[in-house]
């Protein structure tokens, strides 16, 4: 097993070496100055369009509302990469590593605007089913069918992750979350079986309307009580965000239970978990936003820029500060024990492992309903409707074994296929970026309005 694991991230030291980071931000920069800087000089419409927008509805076409399209991909986005991964960037990348999350997640807002707007613009009807859209869709679709093997090799890649990602490893962080609680693991992994099949069986709109409920709550609660430990900290907040920029660029010793990093290390496990959190460059959550009503792919693009500024730029600076504004990040623990540990300097061992634990679960268990939908939706992609079906019967497996066994291999592999997921469509983005300029310029040249029609909240 520690030979496979060896290997396992031997490939992803590559995959998520230079040439991947490189990409992944240039990416961002490219889809950054191609739309004019849309996430910065925008960024007052995004808002108006999302946070602050009237109970409006679309009467376009699509499955969903522009509302529930969000929940649902931020169900994907937002959960244990904003607990276990932002602590896991500080363990391994040091306090610098939440520049480069920083950095990822601010031109990750452009790539994210990118990837939903070719998924609005590519999506087809599927027979008997919902809107089919995402980066298979708009490679094959916009680049032509002689890029076909790029849209089934994304396909394949984000079935596989969806197994990986999207559900062993949330499945392990529910069942180790509620065993603070004495909850067996065995029956953690009952209990979401049922809980998971109650609700992918309804499909997407059933999916949404969960998304809908847990996602807000969740995002909520967690905020307030990351904002409470900066409150009764802060007077340490202007070295701790100090801290943060100088590590970016120079080394950190090694410091109590920390062991030091370089500045590689930070760029490197920053980039990767800022991406591992929000998805941007993935591809995967434009599978999601394909489903909403819209009237232009633009509009629903401002949803996708939205959604990773609360992803990065929100909660998991959240996490962030907390950890290092405690000085648990010295502690030597990692991954969801050293978020606990930071909660528990201001509520206490019970009720800071608690808020920790409880909010990963609800949102691990978003996060298998978000991923479960967007593995149906490569393998319907692949073998038509009916594999929709048969793939949701398969999803109930993996989540018994994630909650129950260690998973080492299984979050070494989720890097793995993350990687070969970004790459097809990271080229998609590259050759595709005209369309979505045009698009961006089209939409903004009739002057932008509010789209009318019935209530955003209904599904």
């Amino acid at each position: 097993m520690d030979r496979i694991i060896q290997i396992i991230e031997r490939l992803n030291e590559f995959l998520w070496g230079p040439p991947m980071i490189f990409a992944i931000v240039g990416i961002g920069v490219y889809l950054t100055a191609g739309n004019r800087f849309i996430q910065f000089l925008k960024f007052p419409i995004v808002m108006k369009e999302t946070l602050f927008r009237k109970k409006r509805g679309t009467g376009a076409e699509g499955d969903i509302s522009p509302f529930a399209a969000l929940n649902m991909a931020l169900a994907g986005t937002v959960g244990v990469g904003n607990i276990a991964g932002v602590a896991t960037a500080i363990a391994l990348g040091g306090p610098g590593a939440i520049f480069w999350m920083w950095v990822s997640g601010i031109f990750g807002m452009a790539t994210k605007f990118g990837e939903v707007v070719l998924g609005i613009a590519y999506r087809t009807r599927e027979s008997h089913g919902p809107m089919l859209g995402g980066p298979m869709m708009y490679i094959e679709h916009g680049l032509g069918r002689r890029f076909r093997f790029l849209a089934q090799a994304f396909a394949v890649m984000g079935a596989l992750a969806a197994f990986c990602s999207g559900n062993m490893t949330q499945a392990n962080s529910v069942a180790e979350g509620l065993a603070q609680f004495g909850m067996p693991k065995v029956w953690t992994g009952v209990l979401l079986v049922f809980a998971v099949g109650a609700v992918t069986i309804g499909g997407v709109k059933r999916i949404a309307h969960v998304a809908m409920f847990c996602v807000p709550f969740m995002c909520i609660v967690y905020f307030l009580a990351a904002v409470v430990i900066v409150i009764l900290n802060i007077q340490r907040l202007p070295q701790t965000l100090v801290l943060i920029f100088e590590s970016a660029f120079t080394p950190v010793a090694a410091t109590g239970g920390f062991l030091g990093a370089s500045v590689r290390g930070a760029i490197r496990w920053g980039v990767a978990r800022g991406v591992f959190s929000n998805e941007a460059g993935l591809g995967s959550a434009s599978m999601a936003h394909a489903t909403a009503q819209t009237d232009h792919p633009t509009r629903q693009g401002l949803w996708g820029i939205f959604e990773v500024f609360i992803d990065t730029i929100v909660i998991c600076s959240a996490t962030a500060l907390a950890i290092l504004i405690t000085d648990a990040w010295k502690s030597g623990a990692t991954a969801a024990a050293l978020t606990m540990a930071a909660f528990e300097t201001v509520f206490g061992r019970s009720v800071g492992f608690s808020i920790v634990a409880l909010c990963m679960a609800l949102t691990a268990y978003d996060t298998i309903l978000a991923w479960g939908f967007y593995g149906e939706t490569c393998s319907a992609y692949l073998f038509g409707h009916r594999a929709r079906g048969i793939y949701r019967i398969l999803w109930f497996a993996p989540i018994m074994i994630g909650a129950k066994v260690k998973l080492e291999v299984v979050w070494a592999l989720a890097d793995t296929l993350n990687g070969l997921m970004a790459i097809p469509n990271l080229i998609a983005l590259f050759l595709l970026g005209p369309v979505v300029f045009r698009l961006t310029r089209e939409f903004f040249a009739k002057g932008y309005r509010p789209q009318s029609g019935g209530d955003i909240m209904q599904t």
